[in-house]
């Protein structure tokens, strides 16, 4: 175990994510002023790192002293200057025939000729205290380990939200790429792949109503099984088929109040996942969209889409009953095509149903699929998911979702993990450009990105579609510029003002409590929604 003993509350998560990332091996317990004082007592003395944040800067000993920095006075900590150089070095490689100016119009590290040079000054300046210390705390870390991120000190899960938000702002490209670098020490692929994400996200978006309009969510939280490494509102089917018409009223008594609440706005998408939605019978999904599709109006919705997800919940007449509702993207989603590793993560669909259930959503017209991978899984190799790769390249999906594997606390696969050794999780910058290649002889881009905390090889998620089958509602739900409605048990709903303010109501996880509890649920949401 790796203890931190933080002398300040408010910081904690920025510093466990970081720590965590440079020291992967290890189990990261960060201690404050709020930890109960028997635990504090117990484990400080053991804290290999020390922090403690003052009014105008901290100081930080690593290993019980043998290393000690402090902020600002250890300026020669700051690696800005390193990275600057090795952006110069790649710089070398553009056509010697450019002039220089046009030679390096491109690179972030000449931000500092640019007539934009005291903006990004100001910008960073602006960013304040919080932003500063995470620098001094990466470039420490940086030191000590002799490792770089390729997101640097970003802890957030939505980094496309810098370059959306600077493209609102009217930034140009190198003023976006440069912030990413000087401020947060972001690589310059990555800075890329998020620009070019926010630019796509923002044309994408610019059809839907920011205003008098919203989405909507349906959580089924069942599923066949659980798998190793699920976190998510999930219940084997099995042990709840006696509430599963309970659950639909109920879900249809929220689906009632939305509706009424949101008459005379606009729908945009609406997107049924869980859980594994298949899991419910044909009649049974037939009742739900039935209900539905009565309540609200379908006309303008531009995108509707269900989580098919697990192939072995998958038949031909369910595909038949979604098809007939205008379900217009679904997801077929293997994670992996090696079967070994299937078997141990307890995802009870084979490599051959996979195969099956994708072709029978094609025999029944689905034109926009959706498969989701996980890179990271326990034994795989680069090997392994090159494999994966030129197996879903011949099933040639329409939209490709590549997870990096997070390791959620709740998870079974975090007990796992305990037990056999993080050396069996290997993600790697290859695995992520064997599945990057992959979407490119697809044909398909990159349209939205999100990270995780725990993840492996601290990488990212990435979806990449065919242009004109881009998710509309995974963008919206990263970005959070319309309000969001979403019901049944774990759901999480969020009201976003004309301010961007953003306020939310949750419902309770276990199916049951829900079912029991659903009049407190309706009025949570009554009174988030109505005026």
């Amino acid at each position: 175990m790796l203890i931190v003993d933080l002398n300040k509350e408010n910081f904690e998560y920025d510093v466990q994510a970081l720590v965590k990332v440079f020291y992967p091996e290890e189990q990261v317990t960060v201690l404050t002023p709020a930890t109960r004082e028997d635990r504090r007592r117990e484990l400080a003395g053991e804290a290999r790192l020390k922090i403690e944040i003052r009014e105008n800067g901290a100081e930080l000993v690593l290993d019980g002293g043998h290393c000690s920095f402090q902020w600002p006075e250890n300026r020669d900590v700051c690696l800005i200057d390193q990275s600057k150089e090795q952006e110069r070095k790649e710089c070398n490689n553009c056509p010697s025939d450019q002039s220089e100016g046009e030679k390096h119009k491109e690179c972030p590290s000449d931000w500092l000729e640019s007539n934009e040079d005291e903006d990004l000054r100001q910008e960073i300046a602006n960013r304040g205290f919080k932003d500063g210390f995470k620098r001094f705390l990466y470039n420490v870390l940086s030191r000590a380990t002799g490792k770089t991120l390729p997101w640097g000190n970003l802890t957030g899960i939505r980094p496309t939200k810098i370059a959306y938000g600077m493209l609102e702002q009217g930034r140009s490209d190198r003023f976006i790429l440069a912030y990413y670098k000087q401020n947060h020490y972001v690589s310059r692929e990555k800075a890329e792949l998020s620009l070019e994400i926010a630019k796509r996200e923002r044309r994408l978006l610019s059809g839907i109503h920011y205003q008098g309009g919203y989405s909507l969510y349906i959580g089924i939280p069942f599923c066949p099984t659980t798998c190793l490494y699920c976190s998510f509102t999930s219940f084997p089917i099995a042990g709840y088929r006696d509430l599963v018409e309970k659950y639909l009223d109920c879900l249809i008594r929220e689906m009632e109040l939305t509706a009424h609440v949101m008459k005379g706005q606009i729908l945009d998408s609406v997107y049924i996942g869980g859980g594994t939605p298949t899991t419910l019978e044909p009649g049974q999904i037939d009742r739900l969209l039935t209900k539905l599709k009565s309540l609200f109006d379908f006309s303008t919705v531009q995108e509707f889409t269900v989580e098919a997800g697990r192939a072995d919940s998958i038949t031909e007449d369910k595909l038949k009953v979604l098809y007939a509702h205008g379900v217009n993207r679904i997801s077929v989603n293997p994670q992996t095509m090696k079967q070994e590793t299937l078997d141990v993560i307890g995802r009870r669909a084979s490599v051959t149903q996979v195969e099956q259930a994708y072709a029978l959503a094609r025999k029944v017209g689905f034109d926009n699929i959706n498969m989701d991978l996980i890179l990271g899984l326990p034994g795989e190799l680069e090997t392994d998911v090159q494999h994966t790769i030129d197996r879903v390249v011949e099933l040639a999906p329409d939209s490709l979702t590549v997870h990096s594997l997070a390791i959620k606390r709740a998870s079974k696969l975090n007990q796992w993990i305990q037990e056999k050794g993080v050396d069996m999780l290997h993600n790697t910058d290859e695995t992520m450009a064997i599945a990057a290649e992959g979407a490119r002889r697809l044909g398909l881009v990159p349209y939205y990105l999100y990270r995780q905390k725990n993840m492996s090889g601290n990488f990212e998620n990435v979806g990449y579609a065919r242009e004109g089958k881009l998710g509309l509602y995974n963008i919206l739900i990263m970005e959070e510029v319309q309000t969001i409605v979403a019901l049944g048990a774990g759901s999480i709903s969020k009201r976003v003002y004309p301010d961007g303010r953003i306020e939310r109501c949750e419902n309770v996880k276990e199916v049951a409590q829900y079912i029991e509890r659903i009049g407190e649920m309706i009025e949570r949401k009554r009174v988030l929604l109505e005026d």
